[in-house]
């Protein structure tokens, strides 16, 4: 079955090719090269082959498991980090989980298939990240995390519940449009970061009238990236994906939750201090 999305049209060649590879050396018609056998063919060792291995397509219930479950391991290392970390080694450590967990986003998005042991790793990093952070802006502004947790989750039922409801559609141009704006947003934030470390403010995070319009952007955007992920895993389900491209799907929920998180935080944070 086509599809019009990029990501999801390689992620089903490379389901056709794992498909394909489990015949083995003789195709379904029992001899070499997918055909059946002929007279210019050599017979097969064996007047049977083995059945493939039954490869079974991912649902959407392994979806939901498998994002639960990183959740889980990502509020754990948040609390462990909160809890256990003192708080003359937090910056240094914030700063390196924040360095890995960014090469580890690199490196699975790179991958089009999610390895769950790598996921694992990311959501602890993440989670240790998160866990300073949030440790960070509890200090200064009490009760924004409870604040910022529950927006996060409620911005993201909400977007389920249109979604569901078709209101809002996940078609070829929605999402080219997406990719397009998400590219040039963590563009943006990549040349304030560098331009930050040389003292220049541009005002994109100093708590001012464009800062809190740029967060408020950032909310959109990181809010209407759950349709990018509920439409691939419809898709994904309609294409009959195997079952552990379920881990890729967790992946980007995952993702997406935790952008939408710290922008939400940082947006509580300038509106306090106003």
């Amino acid at each position: 079955m086509k599809t019009s999305n990029p990501v999801l049209s390689q992620l089903g060649r490379a389901a056709e090719r794992e498909r394909a590879g489990a015949y083995g050396a003789y195709g379904p018609g029992g001899a070499p090269g997918y055909g059946p056998a002929g007279y210019d063919q050599p017979y097969p060792s064996q007047a049977y082959p083995a059945a493939p291995p039954a490869v079974r397509p991912m649902t959407v219930d392994d979806v939901v498991v498998r994002t639960v479950a990183l959740l889980a391991i990502t509020a754990l290392s948040a609390a462990a980090a909160w809890v256990l970390v003192p708080n003359g080694l937090a910056f240094p450590l914030l700063i390196g989980a924040a360095l890995v967990g960014m090469v580890l986003g690199f490196v699975i998005s790179f991958m089009r298939m999610a390895n769950p042991v790598l996921v694992s790793v990311y959501a602890v990093v993440e989670g240790a990240f998160l866990g300073l952070v949030s440790k960070a802006f509890e200090s200064f502004y009490d009760g924004i995390v409870l604040q910022a947790t529950t927006a996060t989750f409620g911005v993201f039922f909400l977007m389920a519940i249109l979604y569901r409801a078709r209101v809002i559609r996940a078609t070829p141009k929605f999402a080219r449009i997406m990719i397009a704006v998400m590219t040039g947003l963590f563009a943006v934030m990549m040349i304030n970061l560098v331009l930050s470390l040389f003292g220049v403010n541009t005002g994109l995070r100093d708590g001012g009238a464009l800062a809190i319009g740029f967060s408020l952007v950032c909310i959109v955007v990181a809010s209407l990236s759950f349709v990018l992920n509920f439409g691939e895993i419809e898709e994904s389900v309609r294409m009959g994906l195997p079952q552990k491209y379920a881990w890729t799907a967790a992946f980007g929920i995952l993702v997406g939750l935790i952008w939408l998180y710290l922008e939400i935080l940082r947006l509580l944070s300038f509106l306090q201090d106003d």
